[in-house]
């Protein structure tokens, strides 16, 4: 009924009637996402109907409601093959401001209709294998750059970029080619870094250092969830960027990852939004040469090394073996650079190994990253050693036992599924330099064995990368328990007590006789089976 009203009203009825019938439907179905098939038929006609009122000099609020219902509409795939036409969707981009060519963002009354024209896009786009071909064929890529950069700069309008982002994600996950085009043709390497420098509002102290205010307000809803769209379209557009070629691109690359720890030091409206945006940030770095996440970590700034610190000598005599420093204001310290990005890092891992589920696509992309960083950058792994594998001196317990990082990663070694144990060890054994006694150390024989035995290492060695030659310090509690310690199980065993000690003399007799009569029954079995085979 709701459909054949709507109809019959789009197709005979004024603007107003149009907006009011249509205003009915969109706030009656506005968290419907399944549709009954016996009214297919009549969700086609009312999209037709639709379009059509569109093309017409209508009112703006009359557009809105138009493109509500459409939006609507849109999540149900099978209506969208008879309205997807290139005619159609000239329609939506000439609504959305794809079409113009001059800066025509200026009236704001027609913001919602650009903003709901660009989800209606979203939408069919994704529904529509028709849409995509036409996207392709409409240029529709290059299209959404020219509005973002209309928009890059003003915070008003925001819903505009954030779906124009969502929509170039869209594109870009649909189609490789467009990835490229966006990497090349379009500059979309830099133009979408400078839409995450807008929405971190990001003020450059040196070329690839930014400002961080600790005290600073959290990002905003908005510019939270348009941040996250660009980090998924930029993720897109660099996927296959493993690989430096130019210069130029060394140094994009390098401002790009400047711009992801400056969103890692932030934090979004709630824990979940944050825990979101640091996500999709993770995501993007693996993608970035390894080469150029040197950024990740900066020397202290005159500020920082005038500050009060907790110096190397102020520590307490049983922490001097860590090499930390922490500022007054949490600043994570090490050899004189900062390392509070890699440890907003370790700490994400570590939340994502207590979730307990879904290792595989949430756990493995930041071990990975923090893997690579430390096999390419020397500060970096002698940080993270420092969090992670500390010098040890309670070796009572099993590595595998405990709420110590180091305890919850050599679980993992041991884990069901493959690739998480695989890179689990693999960020252990680069802390170690790759050397099978400082991991056997740390996790003992059982649990590294099948990185061992992966790597041909289980007679010992070490790998094939090359690392400094500065040597492990053992604390003087592993030193003394080390003899006692099992090399299988990692941990200290008390020896067991001999069991002819607390025996008789008569006792002892007895079962050295039970011994002797042992042997001779065993010799003389051997004896009669020579002669057996000697007649045959």
């Amino acid at each position: 009924m709701d459909e054949e009203r709507a109809l019959y009203i789009v197709r005979a009825g004024e603007a107003g009637a149009i907006e009011r019938v249509l205003r009915d439907y969109s706030d009656k179905h506005r968290a419907t996402f399944k549709f009954e098939s016996t009214d297919e038929d009549k969700r086609k006609k009312l999209c037709e109907g639709i379009f059509k009122v569109l093309v017409k000099d209508i009112p703006t609020t009359c557009q809105v409601s138009c493109l509500e219902v459409l939006r609507i509409l849109s999540r149900d795939k099978k209506v969208l093959v008879p309205v997807t036409t290139k005619e159609n969707m000239q329609i939506l981009l000439r609504l959305a401001k794809l079409n113009e060519s001059d800066d025509s963002l200026e009236k704001v009354s027609e913001f919602p209709v650009i903003v709901e024209s660009l989800k209606c896009l979203c939408n069919i786009v994704f529904n529509s294998q028709m849409a995509q071909q036409l996207s392709l064929e409409l240029n529709l890529a290059a299209k959404l750059c020219n509005l973002l950069r209309k928009c890059k700069d003003r915070k008003f309008i925001n819903d505009i970029k954030c779906f124009d982002l969502r929509l170039l994600f869209l594109l870009s996950l649909l189609h490789t080619d467009i990835r490229s085009q966006l990497r090349y043709e379009l500059q979309g390497l830099p133009l979408l870094t400078q839409i995450l420098e807008s929405a971190f509002s990001i003020k450059w102290t040196d070329e690839y250092e930014s400002a961080i205010d600790h005290n600073g307000p959290p990002l905003s809803p908005q510019e939270t969830d348009c941040a996250i769209e660009a980090l998924k379209a930029l993720f897109n557009v660099t996927v296959d960027s493993w690989k430096v070629h130019k210069e130029s691109d060394s140094h994009q690359f390098r401002v790009m990852a400047a711009v992801l720890r400056h969103c890692l030091l932030i934090v979004g409206p709630t824990e979940d939004k944050t825990e979101e945006l640091h996500s999709n940030a993770v995501n993007l770095l693996s993608n970035v040469p390894v080469s150029c996440l040197d950024v990740l970590i900066c020397p202290l700034t005159h500020e920082e090394t005038a500050q009060e610190a907790t110096t190397l000598d102020e520590l307490p005599s049983d922490k001097t073996a860590e090499k930390e420093t922490v500022l007054k204001n949490n600043t994570m310290v090490y050899n004189g650079m900062n390392m509070e990005a890699i440890h907003v890092l370790l700490n994400f891992m570590e939340k994502r190994i207590d979730k307990g589920s879904s290792y595989r696509e949430g756990l493995t992309p930041v071990l990975s990253l923090l893997t690579e960083c430390s096999r390419a950058h020397r500060n970096i792994r002698k940080f993270l050693k420092d969090q992670v594998l500390p010098p040890l001196r309670d070796v009572t317990n099993r590595p595998e036992v405990g709420s110590t990082v180091r305890n919850k990663l050599v679980r993992l070694m041991t884990h069901v599924d493959l690739g998480v144990k695989q890179i689990a060890a693999e960020f252990l054994f680069v802390l170690c330099k790759e050397r099978v006694d400082s991991l056997l150390k740390y996790t003992g024989y059982g649990n590294a064995a099948g990185l061992l035995a992966a790597r041909g290492l289980l007679a010992g060695g070490r790998g094939d990368n090359w690392y400094s030659e500065d040597e492990d310090t053992d604390t003087e509690e592993y030193k003394n328990a080390k003899p006692n310690i099992n090399l299988i199980t990692g941990h200290l065993e008390e020896p067991m007590p001999n069991p002819i000690d607390e025996m008789t003399e008569e006792q002892k007799e007895y079962e050295a006789m039970k011994l002797v009569n042992m042997l001779d029954k065993l010799s003389r079995r051997a004896d009669v089976k020579d002669l057996h085979q000697d007649g045959g």
